[in-house]
């Protein structure tokens, strides 16, 4: 076990170093996004505005997934990546204009048509909602528009420094933009309505776009007519697999959301709040972990340094397992109490704070394979090769299909996060194959660490259950602090628990975090 240690240690500083920077970029990220998620229900419950807002935020995000964030990792990060080595370093500008004057034209189009087809989009997204929410979504869907358009650009450049390896901030920016709800929807929600939601969503959109524009200014970008060179080709090339993939999930989606307003106006508002906890510990570990080894792995895929690909692949697989595994466990066993905590006052009451913690419930069986995915996808698109993820995630979305259909008519909108959780599985463990038959092993280590993590956090799980237990009877569910005790003494607990048999059974990944914590500790003193 000192060898993987080593291993882990020695060989992958960078992706390490880097995955904590985007890390605490995703913990302002994720808390901010939290109480952004606290003040939606509190100022509008879960009633059928919110889901008229979330299906207009769909289309938005949809959008401009379609234009940019699918191609971000896919293809952005990887050709860049490859003009930010040193020897090509004198074409990375004239790539990167290239591309972002490209992806700016082509997002004011799409900016244009959601505003002249928004009452179509929803006729197809939210029929079986009231007219006067409906009416009210392409309200929401053309205010919000012109926000694809900022967040394409914003990708664009995040996509450019992550190449360069300045992560920063990408991360704070993506953190900062949840400012933009929590500070108009408290101002302007009694002149507004829930318009203000859409004001704040293109006030934290801006807030993004601005953070990033600093960090810009020594690369020489600017806007450019020459769009015939070689590296738009190969992002063409490598995003068009992904594009077709994207536009199946993206039938999905909708689907997704036609059906959950099919079960009632409050179903899409649940699913959406207990989304939002789901992806606080995957945006946390996952993204942050694959992002940070995207360009390491895009670089030794370059020149064929196998070896050094494959433990940056496993040692990203092994900090993913041994911090998302207990994070599943943990926010399963602590559903009820934690959207309790962040949600249940103003408008949202305790039947909904039962609801939304059932569907999370339901929702967390895809976690764990879903937050090991991201890194088997990114190492194939450091190889260049997207068109295998975008095929797995298709099938993915046939499995999607098949369980929601047939779970539907018996568990209403739970069966979309059931299968939800199918379509994670799927694709994780296809991929695990697909890897494993081109190369081998996914890494020194992974399988035994999967194995410990799993048993620990088992273990964990039962303790924390019995503290929550325990707290619940003592202090009840009335108040802040009562809950917040409640959560954050199990939590804690349990946190303890789950190190301490890390520590027994010698996992390495604890000396890397602590590796990690005093490497920022001393980073921050500094400044």
């Amino acid at each position: 076990m000192e060898e993987i240690q080593t291993d882990v240690v020695n060989a992958q500083p960078s992706v390490a170093r880097s995955a904590a920077m985007l890390s605490l970029g995703n913990v302002l990220s994720r808390v901010l996004g939290m109480v952004r998620e606290i003040i939606i229900p509190h100022y509008f419950g879960a009633t059928g505005y919110v889901s008229a807002f979330r299906t207009a935020e769909f289309v938005v995000k949809t959008m401009y997934d379609l234009l940019v964030g699918g191609m971000l990792s896919a293809a952005l990060v990887p050709v860049l990546s490859d003009y930010a080595r040193h020897e090509r370093r004198q074409d990375f500008a004239r790539v990167a204009s290239a591309v972002f004057t490209m992806l700016a034209a082509v997002s004011a189009l799409a900016v244009l048509g959601i505003e002249l087809f928004a009452p179509a989009i929803v006729g197809l997204l939210g029929k079986e909602l009231p007219l006067e929410f409906q009416e009210t979504a392409v309200r929401l869907m053309r205010l919000m528009a012109p926000v694809v358009w900022v967040f394409s650009s914003s990708g664009v450049l995040a996509a450019v420094l992550y190449a360069r390896q300045r992560f920063t901030k990408v991360a704070l920016g993506d953190g900062l933009y949840n400012l933009g709800v929590i500070v108009a929807v408290p101002l302007l929600h009694n002149r507004l309505g829930v318009q203000s939601l859409a004001l704040g969503i293109f006030l934290g959109s801006l807030i993004q776009l601005g953070l990033r524009l600093p960090d810009l200014r020594d690369l020489g970008l600017r806007l450019t007519l020459q769009m015939r060179h070689p590296a738009l080709r190969r992002v063409w090339l490598l995003y068009l697999p992904v594009l077709a993939s994207l536009i199946v999930s993206m039938i999905q989606g909708g689907i997704d959301t036609r059906l959950a307003n099919s079960t009632g106006e409050r179903s899409l508002s649940y699913m959406r709040q207990a989304t939002t906890l789901y992806q606080f510990p995957h945006g946390l570990v996952a993204v942050a972990i694959s992002l940070a080894a995207l360009p390491a792995l895009s670089r030794w895929a370059a020149v064929k340094d196998w070896d050094a690909y494959r433990h940056t692949l496993g040692a990203s697989l092994r900090l993913v397992l041994v911090l998302s595994v207990p994070a599943t466990v943990g926010l399963w066993v602590l559903a009820e109490p934690v959207v309790r905590l962040l949600a249940e006052h103003g408008e949202f009451t305790a039947m909904d704070t039962y609801w939304t913690a059932l569907t999370l419930r339901y929702y967390l069986v895809g976690l764990i394979f879903a937050s090991i995915d991201w890194p088997l996808n990114f190492a194939f698109y450091a190889r260049h090769d997207s068109r295998t993820p975008a095929l797995v995630g298709i099938l993915s979305v046939f499995v999607y299909l098949a369980v929601a259909l047939s779970l539907l008519p018996t568990l209403s909108f739970l069966g979309l996060a059931l299968a939800d959780g199918a379509k994670q599985a799927a694709h994780a463990l296809v991929m695990v194959v697909l890897i494993y038959r081109w190369g081998g092993r996914l890494g020194q280590g992974v399988g035994w660490t999967a194995i410990v993590t799993l048993l620990a956090s088992v273990v964990m799980g039962v303790v924390v259950w019995g503290v929550s237990q325990t707290l619940l009877g003592q202090v009840g569910t009335a108040g802040v602090l009562n809950r917040l005790w409640v959560v954050g003494g199990s939590a804690a607990v349990g946190s303890g628990v789950y190190y301490g048999l890390l520590r027994i059974c010698r996992v390495p990944e604890i000396g890397v975090l602590h590796g990690l914590a005093q490497r920022l500790r001393l980073k921050l003193g500094h400044r």
